[in-house]
């Protein structure tokens, strides 16, 4: 049995053909870090523009900050940006802990408030999505809209064994060998590879720990309730065989006001393959929140 795409590692970098020399790694590159208390940890992020309304984006399994260079770049200077490693991700620390989606979005809140933001529309892609909408059941008043970009808002499955039969795919000691493969069957066929090594390169620099952590927290069904999103959302999601009829069905039920878009010839990573077309939706999106200039 195949898993979904958003279980896939997310997407980790820019291929060659999204970065210009004097363009996108530059924005992000070189907005100061900043780092929140979460608890008794420190979170990482960067806060570009000004406003009380912030878009915040969410990372991926896997993933840091810099997977946004090109989001960053084209909303630079249209609205507040902000930009976070997840609790044991990236520049974030790392302690042996249970890394749930509640921790994440704990660590959410903590950057928002340390940033002086009092609302936000949450961008959240692959894992990043079940990030948000925790975010979205603990804080709803600071919750302006969602956006979830190949991210799942139902289980692949409810049989604990299918779930256990997964998760034993993934242990701290075989890691670094086993991530890699499990993605490279998920990969788009024109999938560059820059952006192949760029996985393998941050694959390799995050915790076994806290990626195996994280992932079992991504699983536990407490947090895959049915209990409805009453904000606007935008899902933004590669064409692929695993978001079905009925699974379209579904959020389109449990999400009344959702604005689902579907991208041909693009995978898990659509937000760093076709960026332009990508941004283009997500800007229309915050101009309808009036987040966006």
């Amino acid at each position: 049995m195949r898993w979904p795409l958003w279980l896939a590692l997310p997407a980790l970098a820019l291929s060659l053909n999204s970065v210009r020399a004097d363009g996108p790694a530059d924005v992000l590159d070189k907005a100061p870090s900043k780092f929140a208390k979460s608890g008794d940890l420190k979170v990482h992020y960067k806060s570009i523009g000004e406003g009380k309304t912030a878009v915040v984006f969410v990372h991926g399994w896997c993933c840091d900050l810099t997977v946004w260079r090109d989001q960053a770049a084209a909303l630079n200077g249209r609205a507040r940006l902000i930009f976070i490693d997840l609790p044991g991700f990236g520049h974030s620390d790392r302690p042996k802990i249970d890394y749930t989606m509640d921790v994440f979005a704990k660590g959410v809140d903590a950057v928002l408030t340390d940033a002086g933001a009092e609302s936000a529309v949450l961008v959240g892609h692959s894992m990043g999505t079940p990030v948000v909408r925790q975010f979205y059941r603990l804080y709803p008043a600071k919750t302006k809209a969602l956006v979830f970009v190949d991210g799942a808002l139902r289980p692949f499955t409810k049989d604990p064994a299918e779930t256990a039969k997964f998760l034993s795919m993934f242990i701290e000691e075989t890691f670094k060998d086993t991530a890699p493969k499990f993605l490279a069957g998920m990969l788009h066929p024109n999938t560059s590879q820059a952006l192949r090594a760029r996985i393998v390169e941050l694959v390799s620099n995050s915790s076994p720990q806290v990626a195996v952590s994280s992932m079992k927290g991504m699983v536990d069904e407490k947090y895959w309730k049915e209990d409805p999103i009453k904000v606007p959302s935008l899902a933004l999601m590669a064409k692929s065989p695993f978001w079905t009829e009925d699974y379209k069905a579904f959020v389109r039920k449990l999400v009344p006001d959702l604005d689902y878009r579907e991208f041909d010839d693009v995978g898990h990573f659509l937000f760093m393959e076709r960026p332009k077309v990508v941004d283009e939706a997500l800007i229309g999106f915050l101009q309808k929140q009036g987040v966006v200039k």
